[in-house]
């Protein structure tokens, strides 16, 4: 059977490129509140694609943006699979940075020569999405789904993922599963298919530093009043030591130690440092001392300001003192971290260094992830890893990942669910980037492996 579905995958190429293409080009933008229609325009049409499959599905309500949930008929025995993903995407600004528009898909060759399709979302997560709507429209079409399937696709894992554990824990029996199948990571590079068997966490924080009662004349009050933006810029300053660690009191005493024959196995991965600083154009990489790349993004804890805000931002000139500062921080964490400890030393650090004069304000924000690792010992893993072969012609190797994936620390605490991180994407396809790509070798390839995975998940004993 698997080979007749692997059959009409291959037959359904172009149709699948100009279907991804519409998907991609609803700009579904769950961190715009004006972007809610468009959000809820993209459920409703992935819903019906499930439908055109053969699937049962709906699109369901939560307290923000709506999730689809579709499943085939389960039959008795079978193993079942709950297949994860987000049709949500990142904001696409800046827009002039676009070669071209960002909810316009184009297929042309990327800097290495391969031919890619460009758009937001086009690989996170929209794109990996459907190589499984493919897998499953083959399956359907070759006579039914080896295995009970059952799918949720959110549409707020850009934004934290708030209001799925909710949903989640209100519909418990429904998303009953044996093990759960992701595919929001990426291959170790183009020549090497990965399993991903860790996350890291993350605590997302947003400090306001207001001063004055309203902007000021910076000649008629400069040097005699808090300015609010240098107030920011020297706290934000103080988060690092000079040897690249996070300077924050307590931040590394939950940190869990990597064994050392698991960064033997990471060294023989033959990571090229060089080669990725080029491929950013940087001169080299940095980071915490005493630590290589792979183990700074996969094992180490971070601080990262990810935007700020102060004062005029117009052309020209505008000497003023801004009332009111802002910047966004990520912290992205490692097991044995908790985000409650984690954000509660961050508030505590800002406020301890901050001018008394100034008033310092945190906005909410429901962003903070568990670290995850996963055990690789087990039958389904196994099996996901023939699978990867199949559709890449490469045995996989096993790595972690340095993003944060919200739900599956839920899924493994909600329903006690072994998750399966079998990404697609490759290192260079600017994930939340302009000119963000999804390679259609790998597209393709995702198909495969797809199909073939729920052809193996079919012989996990339930």
């Amino acid at each position: 059977m698997l080979n007749s579905v692997l059959q009409i995958l291959e037959a359904r190429r172009s149709t699948s490129l100009e279907q991804l293409k519409t998907f991609l080009a609803i700009p579904s933008v769950s961190a715009k509140p004006d972007h809610a229609a468009a959000v809820r325009e993209c459920a409703n049409w992935l819903s019906n694609e499930f439908e055109k499959t053969g699937l049962k599905s709906a699109v369901r309500q939560t307290a923000g943006h709506p999730v689809v949930v579709a499943r085939n008929n389960h039959v008795a025995g079978r193993p079942t699979v709950l297949l994860y993903g987000h049709y949500d995407v990142q904001p696409p600004e800046p827009l002039d940075l676009w070669t071209t528009p960002a909810f316009v898909p184009t297929v042309r060759k990327d800097e290495n020569g391969f031919d890619a399709i460009y758009a937001r979302g086009a690989v996170d997560d929209k794109g990996q999405v459907w190589a499984h709507v493919e897998a499953i429209a083959a399956w359907q079409a070759a006579g039914g789904l080896p295995v009970n399937i059952t799918v949720l696709i959110e549409g707020e894992e850009e934004v934290g993922s708030e209001n799925l554990a909710a949903f989640v824990r209100s519909n418990r029996e429904e998303l009953k599963a044996d093990v759960c199948v992701i595919s929001d990571t990426g291959l170790f590079n183009r020549d090497t298919p990965a399993i991903d068997y860790g996350l890291r966490g993350l605590v997302y924080e947003e400090v306001v530093v207001t001063g004055p009662s309203h902007d000021l004349h910076s000649g008629q009050y400069g040097g005699a009043v808090p300015n609010p933006a240098n107030v920011l810029c020297q706290l934000m300053a103080s988060l690092h030591n000079a040897d690249g660690r996070v300077n924050i009191p307590g931040f590394y005493d939950d940190v869990q130690t990597v064994s050392q024959a698991e960064k033997d196995q990471w060294k023989r991965l033959n990571h090229d440092e060089a080669a990725v600083a080029k491929s950013l154009d940087l001169p080299f990489l940095s980071g915490e001392a005493g630590h290589s790349a792979l183990e700074r993004t996969w094992s180490r804890p971070t601080c990262d300001i990810n935007g700020m805000t102060a004062g005029y931002q117009g052309p020209g000139a505008k000497t003023v003192i801004a009332s009111k500062a802002s910047a966004k921080v990520s912290m992205r964490l490692v097991p044995n971290q908790n985000p409650a400890t984690v954000q509660a030393i961050f508030r505590k650090t800002i406020l301890d260094r901050a001018p008394k004069n100034v008033k310092i304000d945190f906005i909410i924000n429901d962003h903070n992830a568990d670290p995850v690792v996963v055990a690789i010992d087990n039958p389904a893993t196994t099996l996901a890893a023939e699978a990867v072969k199949l559709g890449f012609g490469k045995e996989p190797v096993f790595i972690r990942g340095g993003g944060t994936i919200p739900v599956v620390g839920l899924l493994t605490r909600e329903l006690g669910l072994a998750c399966l991180l079998i990404g697609f994407g490759l290192p260079d396809d600017r994930v939340h980037s302009p000119n963000e790509k999804f390679d259609l070798d790998c597209f393709y390839k995702g198909q495969k492996t797809a199909a073939a995975l729920y052809d193996k998940l079919s012989k996990l004993a339930v």
